[in-house]
């Protein structure tokens, strides 16, 4: 694999049979939040509404919004509007300048009038070239923004709308320099932002076209809009599959001590961009979880996870350092060393995010801390005897699947002591009979009758080390008194050939002919 992808890291020694868990979740993460992002609040692309530069000659859209106005009246405005700025184009004589820049202005008013823009209708009338010709050098600012304002807004629809800015993109690109204005410069961003937000082929073209370096160099100053309106811009640009832009991203000169100076001081808006950027960086690419691991990403990190309830800042700062502990096994060995600070900060603040009401810090958090348990035997010591430890135990009975299910690899990683190779794993016994004796066995017997295969695969591992390890050869007692032969019968036939045949082989090996014959 080429040198900035992603390798191979088991975060699970329980799940000798599935390797790579945690790069893969690292991928998936990457692919899941574009699409969560595109869904929510905050989504890939933006309409933009009220320009950062609003002042009193230019009206502020919640003025004149029309929020009752028909669509088809909207769109034959759009319409005129158009034609309004042909003429505007083309007229030369006195006053030529501010009759372009008021067509510009009407067009933009109607373009951020509604949640849908009349944009299917700008573009049929011919509004690209023409907008592309406004964004000219050596044309005025005013001139400029509003161009890049319409330009943003048509951005922000259909696929196909978003396509049809493919010939604006390398002027959008240019005036993203540093001999533009502040305002142009970010609203060119935000149109650029809002076409990687569309996809894979657009991020190409635009990367190909060298969006990225100066939209990096744009997060470099203390400037909050711009910089926020830039992390935003980027984290659509980098956003993969490919890991190519993370690396060259963490690469730009200054870039790492900006992140690490906008978590450190920035206000929470700005905060959450940057460590959206931090996200597909860590998922994405090894040279950029390497360096960051390098600098104080993990105590910012954990600093913010401590100080704020935001929750669009605490989901993209607890998935960074989900990433950055999943992503380089030195974060484990040579940072989180039992007995430190950091490492005592880290399984508090995961605590935290265990005791909120929010499912996805749940499960975030339970992510994170199977990666820990994964290390030495020092560090499930640290989560065993934390308060984690009852946390977990209370949402492998009590929680939604998908967590439950993040909690278990928790749990049994907690029970196992690090090996070598595929045999199996070496048991810590006062871990596991503690966890048993609190009541998790049937938690882990309920994922062998899910249908997701990699829960049942790890309810069936766990119910092994039961099987194997508990003392006075209590295991098989206790796994029947759970209806766990049950559960393990229903793989008798079973159409994956890894879980029938572990399934039958516990079953034959602690539940023959000769069980139960010496009571």
């Amino acid at each position: 694999m080429a040198e900035g992808g992603l390798t191979s890291h088991r975060r699970d020694p329980i799940k000798s049979s599935v390797g790579n868990v945690a790069a893969h979740r690292r991928r998936q993460n990457a692919v899941e939040v574009g699409k969560e992002r595109r869904e929510s609040l905050v989504r890939a692309k933006r309409l933009c509404r009220v320009s950062s530069s609003c002042d009193d000659s230019d009206v502020c859209i919640e003025n004149d919004m029309i929020i009752d106005e028909e669509q088809s009246i909207l769109e034959a405005q759009t319409s005129s509007a158009v034609e309004e700025l042909k003429s505007a184009v083309s007229f030369q004589g006195k006053g030529a300048m501010q009759k372009l820049v008021g067509a510009l202005r009407e067009m933009r008013r109607l373009l951020s009038k509604s949640e849908f823009p009349p944009v299917e209708a700008a573009i049929k009338a011919g509004a690209i070239p023409l907008l592309v010709q406004c964004l000219s050098f050596g044309s005025p600012d005013e001139q400029l923004l509003e161009a890049a304002w319409c330009l943003t807004n048509i951005a922000a629809g259909k696929p196909e709308e978003t396509k049809a800015l493919l010939p604006a993109l390398p002027l959008l690109i240019a005036h993203l320099g540093e001999k533009s204005s502040s305002p142009v410069a970010e609203q060119c961003a935000w149109a650029l932002g809002n076409v990687a937000g569309e996809g894979e082929e657009l991020r190409s073209v635009l990367l190909c076209q060298g969006a990225l370096p100066p939209l990096a160099r744009m997060m470099l100053p203390n400037k909050g809009s711009t910089v926020r309106t830039a992390a935003w811009a980027l984290s659509n640009l980098i956003k993969g599959p490919d890991h190519k832009a993370a690396t060259e991203l963490i690469r730009v000169d200054g870039v790492v001590d900006a992140i690490l100076r906008h978590l450190r001081k920035a206000d929470e808006e700005l905060a959450t961009e940057v460590a959206w950027v931090v996200v597909y960086l860590s998922a994405l690419s090894n040279v950029a979880t390497s360096m960051l691991v390098k600098s104080d990403v993990i105590q910012l990190l954990v600093q913010r996870l401590a100080s704020s309830n935001s929750l669009q800042l605490l989901i993209p700062v607890l998935r960074s350092l989900g990433n950055v502990i999943a992503g380089d096994s030195h974060t484990i060995v040579a940072v989180l060393l039992p007995g430190c600070e950091i490492t005592d900060n880290v399984i508090e603040v995961l605590v935290k995010c265990l005791k909120s009401e929010h499912r996805v810090l749940k499960k975030e958090a339970a992510w994170v801390l199977s990666n820990i348990a994964a290390g030495s035997v020092e560090h499930k010591q640290l989560i065993y005897s934390s308060e984690a430890a009852p946390l977990l135990l209370r949402l492998l009975s009590t929680a939604p699947f998908d967590i439950r299910k993040e909690v278990a690899y928790v749990l049994g990683n907690l029970c196992v002591a690090p090996t070598e190779g595929d045999g199996k794993p070496n048991l810590i016994s006062e871990h596991l009979v503690s966890l048993v004796g609190r009541g998790c066995l049937p938690g882990f017997i309920d994922l062998v009758r899910s249908a997701d295969t990699e829960a049942a695969r790890l309810g069936l591992q766990f119910m092994e080390l039961v099987l194997r390890g508990m003392p006075n050869g209590e295991g098989p007692k206790l796994v029947e008194r759970e209806d766990g032969i049950e559960a393990m019968e229903r793989f008798q036939f079973h159409e994956n050939e890894d879980l029938r045949n572990m399934a039958n082989g516990l079953v034959d090996r602690y539940f023959g002919e000769d069980y139960g014959l010496d009571e």
